[in-house]
């Protein structure tokens, strides 16, 4: 048998999931950190889109070092895995825990999703975080965070699993997560000075509209990537993304066409993420229980 293709390879579900993986990592590279560094005022622009940067790089080596397996390892507690490493070339040619993919893959495609998870908190603290403060804040909310919500959810010997929460592709393990956790380091940080929220319009609109739109378009991966596989399912999730985000693009600035008098670039932002993040949780359960 070649090494290289093991009888359980699915070859189509094996690229599915890389490409996936890839626009997921695409969403933050560049397209968080353009629209970050474009949303703010100039002064605040590099130090914005640092954050992300930053983060991106920061959990990734975090994943591998042993973020994954405290998220999908053997059991340490009920709501945590065992921390080790991943890059163990035996452990990462083995099949993954689900998919016809190997480790290898499965590793990637998590690890970008634990990223941009750590990147929308920065959203919360634009222009008001210190980056030394950020460089500390990233690996320690990753490691006593991230890893307990996505072994309690996603990984089959989770509490939460078990139980039969369902979390189609992030709706409580990233984005409530990073929400509650914006929110809590926003107030603990405090409001920015009071001169600073008076005219705060962003500084470059169009690299704002492209960061957002890359945002869009690689949610194909994020949640078409949730059946780890290239099947009828991810099609659906990927449908049902699209058609809800952009229904709620519309319905954004009919509202602030109604109660403002006009639409705004801003508001159709605001309901382009408020469609992605609403679908989310279930774009593509068809009365089957899926484990991302």
């Amino acid at each position: 048998m070649d090494e290289a293709s093991p009888e359980f390879l699915n070859k189509g579900d094996n690229a599915w999931q890389l490409t996936a993986a890839t626009l997921v990592g695409l969403q933050t590279i560049p397209g968080l950190v353009i629209l970050y560094g474009s949303m703010v005022k100039r002064k605040w622009a590099i130090n914005s889109a640092f954050m992300a940067f930053y983060a991106f790089a920061a959990v990734l080596v975090c994943w591998v070092g042993w973020g994954y397996r405290m998220s999908f390892g053997e059991k340490l507690v009920f709501f945590l895995g065992k921390p080790a490493v991943a890059l163990d070339e035996k452990y990462l040619l083995k099949q993954a825990f689900s998919g016809s993919f190997p480790n290898a893959t499965m590793v990637f495609f998590q690890a970008v999703f634990a990223a941009i998870t750590l990147v929308l908190i920065a959203g919360a603290l634009l222009g008001r975080m210190n980056f030394h403060a950020w460089i500390l804040f990233v690996p320690l909310w990753f490691t006593f965070s991230y890893t307990v919500a996505a072994f309690s959810i996603w990984c089959p010997q989770g509490w939460l699993s078990k139980l039969g929460v369902i979390d189609f592709a992030g709706g409580f393990v990233i984005h409530l997560s990073s929400g509650v956790a914006g929110f809590t380091a926003a107030f603990w940080v405090g409001p920015r000075a009071e001169k600073e929220r008076v005219n705060c319009p962003p500084n470059n609109i169009i690299l704002m509209l492209a960061g957002a739109g890359l945002l869009w378009m690689g949610w194909s991966g994020f949640n078409g990537g949730a059946p780890f596989a290239a099947n009828t399912l991810s099609a659906l999730a990927i449908l049902n993304t699209h058609i809800c985000t952009a229904t709620s693009l519309l319905t954004w600035l009919l509202l602030d066409s109604f109660f403002f008098g006009k639409a705004s670039i801003l508001g159709a932002i605001q309901g382009m993420i408020t469609g992605l993040v609403c679908i989310t949780p279930g774009a593509g359960i068809n009365c089957i229980k899926l484990k991302h």
